[in-house]
């Protein structure tokens, strides 16, 4: 049986080669292309289980291709890059990537971690109870937020970041415990995950992100979510 279907977009011969002897050796069904056009023409014909993507591709940039996914699909994508910027990790996550891994990477750690974003993205959204406020509400039931009427789309990740915070609301949320809610046990020193979708919530959620009144920051200790 299959462990999952993941497709691989990456331009590099080398990287696609280790990609499918090992993944395929973890028991996925593997699936490899060089370029963004053909990564979406697969897209279309199928939901893979998860995406490792590359950001420098020869015919798109690799964060323009994670936003044309994100526009259509929540499937996981992990992106696998040489880009070591602390910037483009941001934009990454920023786009709606569930993990970023720089190459050269340890074998090992990248698998442990497309382990995680494919179970992850097998799992139910999470429950809680109903949230409203003056300026959104966040249906826990039927997951779908509106802000002052306009429904807004949020990711799997965002909810289960979310719904954490609102099972414990106006009491602070440690960053650890928010990070294992959201992305896993093997997550909780990935604190940097966290600034990057509280401020994609803010800015999803807050009539004015640069002064949250709702989703706020608890410096050096976590966050809280008060109506």
């Amino acid at each position: 049986m299959s462990a999952g279907h993941i497709l691989v977009v990456d331009d590099d011969a080398t990287v696609l080669r280790t990609m499918r002897i090992n993944l395929r050796a973890g028991g996925y069904e593997v699936e490899c292309v060089t370029n963004a056009a053909d990564a979406l023409d697969s897209l279309s014909a199928g939901r893979p289980d998860l995406v490792l993507l590359d950001l420098g591709l020869p015919d798109m940039d690799g964060v323009d291709l994670l936003r044309r996914i994100r526009a259509e699909s929540t499937v996981p994508v992990v992106v696998l890059s040489a880009r070591h910027q602390p910037e483009d990790k941001v934009e990454a996550l920023d786009e709606g990537a569930d993990d970023y891994v720089t190459k050269p990477f340890d074998l090992d750690e990248l698998l442990a971690r497309v382990r995680s974003a494919i179970r992850r993205g097998g799992m139910d959204l999470p429950q809680a109870p109903t949230f409203v406020t003056d300026d959104f509400v966040l249906d826990f039931g039927s997951h779908t937020a509106t802000r002052r009427g306009e429904e807004v789309h949020l990711t799997p990740t965002e909810w289960r970041m979310l719904a954490e915070l609102v099972r414990h609301e106006d009491k602070v949320v440690p960053h650890a415990a928010l990070l294992r809610s959201a992305w896993g046990p093997g997550y909780v020193r990935e604190s940097n995950y966290l600034r990057v979708y509280a401020n994609q919530l803010r800015r999803k959620l807050e009539p004015d992100p640069s002064r949250p009144r709702h989703l706020r920051t608890e410096p050096g200790l976590g966050y809280r979510l008060v109506r």
